[in-house]
């Protein structure tokens, strides 16, 4: 109760409105999806009118396309608009700054995006009190409660490694948790987090897919005894079917997928049911869109962020640079939110062959984990249209001759692709301690 108190106080110093925002969020996940999007709708109008008045960007694009503010009602009115691109909003930053914007209260925030150039956003104190709202009750889809212990293990993205010693210390007290960083993980490292994890006796483990997937191997690789915890929450990178079961083996508790980002404020959290992750409403709209920008109420496609409450910088139709896969299904757990079956990562990490066709890359990754044996991670880079390079960190008993077999398979996808396996010693973080499996140079 003590901690549960002192999570809440630390939350509310920040901002006030963040308890009650809260509480009003646990009772909109029940609420008919006809309700939700009513909300989304009537909060739209409000953004669109907002940002045709006091963002010159916007007011511009409207002029220009000759629609008023009140052309864009409803969420399939969105679709009136052009997509928005980190280009667009890169050559034209002044004009989105909005004009009242002194008046504000907000954070200049950065990504380090999938090319590593930092791409800046302001957002508003509100609208960051309220993603940790969101956040919250995204984890109470697994039962979680406001001040239960976790632990961290991540990079920079989830402020872990980004902070003084004195401030990290004073938010792992205030938010009951500890922050372990993936950007150590050598063996010394792994005993180190053992120990936490067995001494802190956390109930819930969130981090990055790839970290704790790995710290999941050295724990069966090494038959360690660990405290199991209640659940795992993974984000920030595409979870693959042989991850999850790998994290759940090594933990004994389920896994909870998640998806979100600061910029646009897109959010969709994974329950219980496990059928796929609900999509939140009250902070942002998500868009799956096709090529020509039309909404998919069903199928893969380009993942839109328009922000409800960031009126520092609104981001409308906003392009995440991710790809999920929408589904008309209904959850058996009650809420009736939409489904992302999955994200299925970012569009860069598409290969194009030679003959003009695009494979996603978690066709390697299949291949990879579930044909080959003895490889600890693996990582595949276009260097050129023609030229694939698959770099492998081995393992003892690692067999060269499957290599063979990944070469055929490949071949299936493009005949034209020159395949060039690299042994190295480890796969290279990037600057947030993330994991990549692909990355394209094209």
């Amino acid at each position: 109760m003590i901690n549960r108190s002192l999570f809440i106080l630390a939350h509310q110093l920040g901002d006030r409105n963040f308890y009650p925002a809260y509480k009003k969020q646990l009772q909109s996940q029940w609420q008919p999806y006809s309700e939700q999007k009513a909300s989304q709708e009537k909060q739209l109008r409000k953004m669109i009118g907002f940002a045709y008045k006091n963002v010159p960007y916007y007011h511009k694009l409207f002029r220009g396309l000759k629609l008023e503010s009140s052309d864009i009602r409803t969420l399939e009115d969105l679709e009136k608009l052009p997509i928005l691109t980190k280009d667009i909003i890169k050559e034209n930053w002044d004009d989105f700054k909005p004009v009242n914007l002194n008046s504000m209260k907000y954070y200049t925030n950065s990504t380090g995006g999938s090319t590593g150039t930092p791409f800046q956003y302001r957002l508003l104190k509100y609208d960051r009190f309220l993603s940790g709202a969101m956040l919250y009750r995204g984890w109470g889809y697994a039962d979680y409660e406001l001040g239960d212990k976790m632990v961290f293990l991540a990079g920079s993205s989830l402020d872990v490694g980004s902070k003084s010693v004195i401030t990290k210390k004073a938010h792992e007290i205030s938010r009951n948790l500890k922050k372990l960083s993936s950007f150590d993980m050598g063996t010394e490292e792994m005993q180190k987090y053992t120990i936490v994890m067995n001494s802190f006796r956390p109930r819930y483990l969130r981090g990055y897919a790839s970290s704790i997937n790995f710290f999941a191997n050295y724990i069966i690789n090494n038959d360690v005894e660990i405290t199991s915890p209640s659940g795992v929450f993974t984000t920030a990178e595409k979870l693959m079917p042989n991850m999850r079961k790998n994290i759940e083996d090594a933990f004994g508790c389920d896994v909870y997928d998640a998806y979100g980002l600061n910029d646009g404020g897109v959010g969709a959290y994974e329950c219980s049911e496990h059928n796929g992750l609900h999509i939140d409403t009250e902070r942002s709209i998500m868009e799956i869109v096709d090529d020509t920008g039309s909404q998919m109420e069903e199928g893969v496609g380009k993942i839109l962020a328009t922000s409800l409450h960031n009126y520092a910088m609104p981001f409308i139709r906003y392009d995440t640079e991710d790809m999920g896969h929408i589904v008309e299904d209904a959850c058996g757990c009650g809420r009736e939110s939409r489904l992302l079956k999955e994200v299925m990562g970012r569009q860069q990490e598409m290969l194009q062959t030679p003959e003009g066709k695009y494979v996603h890359g978690a066709f390697f990754n299949s291949y990879m984990f579930e044909k080959i044996k003895s490889v600890k991670e693996f990582q595949v880079v276009q260097e050129k249209l023609d030229k694939i390079v698959i770099k492998i960190v081995p393992e003892d008993g690692f067999d060269e001759t499957q290599l063979d077999m990944i070469r055929e398979i490949i071949k299936q996808k493009s005949s034209g692709w020159d395949v060039d396996f690299r042994f190295v010693d480890e796969i290279e973080r990037t600057k947030a301690g993330k994991y990549k499996f692909i990355t394209s140079e094209l």
